[in-house]
């Protein structure tokens, strides 16, 4: 029985437009290790015995929670379900972990590694170095990098189709940017595939993500940034952030330009609502320079 509500549940949240597929999963293993004790409702004793199986109080936390959520909407249903408690595990406190502000010398580097890549004279190491400058130049995600299509280049710049919140939206490219494009797509268009990705690897196939994390690690890593078995360190997102940082850098220093700015940086960085941008900003030393000399003014009463 509660595989059918599981379904429904499922059901429901696709027919709402949602992926629902990390929620799917976890709440598929919850279901299963129910109904494996002969479960037949959801019970908050039963919820809590799974999540504290998980490996870490995150993990555990984000099952709790998950398991919950599903135990709400069935108990709309059908009274006998269970609804255990929010902070049945404690109450978790989200870290935020600081993003790594690349460089331009980092950025140097981490392209000329991706260029050095074997097998030299092949497409792999251009399609790296492409899309490790795409991820830099226009702070797009790493999914939407990957699923560039060659019809997503236009005159106006890349077309983002339907990904994150199912919105698309057309990415301006610098003209330093479009020239790098187009000498890749003039290596692009001499493979031979029948792919209609953008980024393809020497097989003729899009890149795949678990293929460009381990490149990105191995690169990363052959640059002195990340230790042999370091697992801290720059991650491929702190692109995001960094293009975020050093487009606020370079904005002009008053407030409505500053004002403009964000509005504009949320709308090219794809975000629902103009506060998930701010997530993506950190304290830079151009940054705390501009806050100082703003307060400075704003001290002395001049307008800003």
């Amino acid at each position: 029985m509660l595989s059918e509500d599981l379904d429904r549940h499922i059901s429901l949240h696709h027919a709402l437009g949602f992926k629902f597929r990390t929620q799917s999963l976890l709440l598929r293993n919850f279901v299963a290790y129910a109904e494996a004790r002969g479960d037949q409702v959801v019970s908050a004793d039963r919820v809590l015995a799974w999540a504290v199986e998980a490996p870490s109080p995150e993990q555990r936390r984000n099952r709790l929670l998950e398991a919950r959520r599903f135990a709400i909407a069935m108990h709309a249903e059908d009274s006998r379900h269970e609804i255990p408690a929010a902070d049945a595990l404690g109450r978790g406190l989200f870290t935020r972990r600081i993003p790594y502000i690349y460089s331009e010398e980092d950025i140097r580097q981490l392209m000329a590694a991706a260029a050095a890549l074997a097998p030299a004279g092949t497409i792999r190491p251009v399609t790296f170095a492409t899309l490790f400058g795409l991820l830099v130049a226009t702070g797009m995600r790493i999914s939407e990098a990957l699923a560039l299509r060659l019809s997503d280049i236009t005159d106006d710049g890349l077309v983002i189709e339907k990904t994150k919140f199912k919105k698309s939206r057309l990415l301006p490219l610098h003209p330093s940017t479009r020239r790098a494009l187009d000498a890749y797509l003039e290596v692009r268009l001499r493979a031979v595939t029948e792919s209609a990705a953008l980024l393809i690897g020497n097989t003729g196939e899009a890149v795949a993500y678990p293929t460009f994390i381990a490149v990105f690690l191995r690169l990363i890593r052959s640059i002195g940034l990340r230790g042999s078995s370091d697992r801290g360190g720059p991650r491929i997102h702190d692109l995001r952030h960094t293009f975020a940082v050093r487009s606020l850098e370079h904005c002009p220093r008053s407030a409505a330009a500053v004002s403009r700015h964000i509005v504009g940086l949320s709308t090219y960085l794809g975000h629902a609502h103009v506060t998930d941008t701010y997530w993506y900003l950190q304290a830079s030393p151009a940054l705390m320079t501009h806050i100082a000399d703003a307060g400075e003014a704003l001290q002395r009463g001049e307008a800003q």
